[in-house]
């Protein structure tokens, strides 16, 4: 019989092949770990779940913008101290009244505000206090603009914090105040004074307290 005889580059690529062969095999019959379908990834912790906002806070403007503008009569309060309730106390027709709200005064006419974002609700005019724009805000607050000279704002009109409702004036309740707005704060039908909430920061648990 004749022997063949192979080519000396034979060997080795058989060789490879032979080593190569057998890495294949071997991946192949190793066991593939199966795929945990309940495993929790980061987008979906992140997307899935939503985080309230705790402690949401926002401001509530003064009704007006001008500098000058001084407090002219305060709100009457009953715990307060006998020169505060003095102070807070107006006269008509000889009559003394508890002031229900803030008087806003200044030498010169100044815009007037809306505190919050809100919709007004009435506009009306009275020979005794002048023309009054009422606005209803959340949290059942109302805002009660009073003693204005002129009013942009009609019943039924969607106003934004900052919006300019009318020009402070004059009534014949405040005639010693002269030029002023008499501003009036209630929160569910309550009446409040005014300073502990304007230009202050509230959060939602205070809000509905």
């Amino acid at each position: 019989m004749k022997r063949v005889k192979l080519k000396p580059y034979v060997v080795p690529l058989l060789s490879t092949f032979l080593v190569l062969g057998l890495f294949i095999s071997t991946l192949f019959m190793q066991t593939t770990e199966p795929i945990d379908f309940n495993m929790q990834y980061v987008t979906d912790i992140i997307l899935g779940n939503k985080i309230p906002v705790i402690n949401e806070t926002r401001k509530i403007i003064n009704p007006y913008i001008n500098s000058t503008v001084t407090i002219g009569r305060t709100f009457y309060n009953y715990k307060g101290s006998e020169e505060e309730q003095t102070k807070s106390i107006t006269k008509y027709e000889d009559t003394y009244m508890q002031n229900t709200g803030v008087d806003y005064t200044c030498e010169e006419v100044f815009d007037v505000l809306a505190i919050l974002d809100g919709e007004v609700i009435s506009v009306t005019n009275d020979e005794t206090v002048g023309n009054v724009v009422k606005i209803q805000h959340d949290n059942d607050y109302v805002s009660v603009y009073q003693s204005l000279s002129e009013v942009n704002v009609k019943k039924g009109d969607k106003v934004s914090q900052g919006y300019l409702i009318g020009k402070s004036g004059t009534n014949k309740m405040d005639e010693s105040l002269k030029n002023h707005l008499h501003f009036e704060l209630y929160i569910k039908n309550k009446m409040v004074n005014p300073t502990d909430y304007l230009d202050k920061k509230l959060n939602n648990k205070q809000e509905q307290e």
